[in-house]
């Protein structure tokens, strides 16, 4: 009898639990879901045409002419306002890379001035320089696009000087020549304005002839 009763809470236990377990809930978590991640792809570059080693043949004008810088004062004299006649510039470069090239810059220029008498209105003699300058041109480019190309250029080389003084009726006047330097030089940034395949305009501001230049070029 009593075996019975045990055996009989057991199976009322059992029955217990089975049932709460078929009613329980089972809760799953997932781990969250990433969203793709999406990778844009670089363009591809564009590769460059190979470059051609070419010849460019340059002609300028350049202003004002620094060489007037050069006039001499003389004692008893008051110097007038300077003229010019220049300074032209010409120039043939061996470009043999995308970024540099080499050649040779010529210059030539004209300063003439007068010369007062301090107790004068008219000028007493006549004061003339001229130069042609002859510089190795080293151009040094930062390609940035075919229609517009900055550069960079430094130029040294050597002054041929010719001066004179002469009154109105024109003799020599007795004064000392003044000694102007040998050595030519001019450095410049400018730009190169593509007009077409082979020509182009350009325009440079720098120190040295002059301060502005700008002038035509042709690439052969």
């Amino acid at each position: 009898m009593h075996m019975t009763k045990i055996i009989t809470l057991l199976a009322i236990i059992s029955a217990s639990l089975i049932t709460g377990g078929a009613d329980a809930q089972v809760i799953v978590v997932a781990p969250p879901v990433r969203p793709p991640v999406t990778r844009t792809r670089r363009p591809p570059r564009r590769n460059q045409p190979p470059f051609v080693p070419n010849v460019n043949v340059s002609v300028g004008y350049g202003f004002p002419d620094l060489d007037r810088n050069y006039l001499p004062d003389f004692y008893g004299f008051s110097r007038g306002n300077s003229s010019q006649s220049g300074v032209i510039t010409g120039s043939i470069n061996y470009q043999f890379s995308r970024k540099m090239s080499i050649g040779v810059m010529v210059a030539h220029g004209q300063v003439s001035a007068p010369y007062y008498d301090y107790y004068s209105t008219s000028p007493d003699f006549t004061g003339r320089l001229e130069a042609w300058s002859f510089m190795v041109n080293i151009v040094r480019y930062i390609p940035i696009g075919v229609a517009v190309t900055p550069y960079i250029k430094t130029a040294i080389g050597v002054n041929s000087w010719q001066q004179e003084y002469k009154d109105p009726a024109g003799n020599k006047e007795a004064v000392t020549a003044t000694d102007p330097p040998d050595l030519a030089r001019q450095f410049a940034l400018g730009a190169r304005f593509r007009i077409s395949r082979q020509a182009s305009l350009f325009v440079e501001a720098g120190y040295g002839k002059n301060i502005l230049n700008s002038g035509f070029s042709v690439k052969f």
